[in-house]
């Protein structure tokens, strides 16, 4: 099974508005109209669209603040809602490109994908400042495909909501403005883990079964929302029947969240854990 990426969506006809209506409000600082309109259905959220995705072409964008950074990219919460009446607010992840002069992924994770463009392919390469524009927008595809696939294979994830060029627009997982918090941060220890490691085994388990593994998973990239683990920070799943390194990918996911709750006094058996989820694959 193919894996989608960013340069694989279609371009989108251009798009024909409405001439302006005056008494319209126009945004303000620190708002932007909604890109929705602008955004083809390949560049959508999975259907049905849950009930809280704004999709009017009134709807303004509006910066609350930052929610994380990182080495490759930071995510800001916005709210997205016509003015007047209630919204959504949305994790906006926005990768870097031309002001950093690297982008920290292992090709590793590249394996049994391709960027088609054989220009584009070359400037990543060559890291040129083109080639990183192309690399950020590359990961934000190759992110929100993941998120689409997860999702559309019962993965607990953040609705991916849409992207457009560096930016994936996704649920905001959390209460108010504050984010949940990660796995990383929970105080509990013993059996009082017992609910939330099976709660990943079955995260596990459902990303065998649609023939992938995360890649990078780990206790910092699983939210705790009141007891309901979520999984976040998606670019580098692995497709494990066309990556040739996707069995040890799998593996050292396993390896990485079992130790952690070993750490916590929960013992587990990461090596049963990987048989069984090896047995899901094929």
């Amino acid at each position: 099974m193919s894996f989608l990426l960013s340069d694989a969506f279609p371009p989108s006809d251009p798009l024909r508005f409405d001439e302006p209506d005056d008494d319209l409000p126009e945004p303000g600082p620190d708002q932007r109209w909604s890109t929705w309109p602008a955004s083809p259905p390949t560049q959508r959220g999975p259907l049905p669209h849950p009930d809280w995705v704004v999709t009017a072409s009134g709807a303004f964008d509006t910066e609350l603040g930052v929610v994380k950074t990182g080495k490759e990219a930071d995510v800001f919460l916005i709210e997205r809602a016509v003015p007047g009446e209630g919204g959504a607010l949305l994790a906006a992840k926005r990768y870097r490109s031309a002001h950093h002069s690297d982008f920290h992924r292992s090709g590793t994770y590249e394996e049994g994908r391709t960027v088609r463009n054989t220009r584009d392919a070359r400037a990543i390469e060559r890291k040129t400042a083109y080639g990183r524009r192309v690399a950020a927008t590359h990961w934000a595809g190759s992110e929100f495909a993941a998120l689409v696939r997860a999702w559309e294979a019962g993965v607990p994830v953040p609705y991916p909501v849409q992207v457009s060029e560096s930016e994936v627009l996704m649920e905001f997982v959390g209460d108010g403005r504050t984010a949940a918090p990660r796995l990383a941060q929970s105080r509990l220890h013993g059996d009082e883990l017992k609910d939330a490691f099976g709660q990943v085994v079955r995260i596990l388990e459902a990303f065998a079964r649609g023939g992938f593994a995360h890649g990078d998973l780990s206790p910092y990239n699983l939210l705790d929302h009141h007891g309901r683990i979520v999984v976040i920070d998606l670019p580098q799943v692995v497709d494990i029947a066309a990556n040739p390194q996707g069995l040890e990918f799998l593996h050292r996911d396993v390896v990485n969240v079992s130790a952690w709750f070993t750490r916590r006094g929960l013992v587990n058996d990461p090596e049963e854990l990987f048989g069984g989820l090896v047995s899901l694959l094929w």
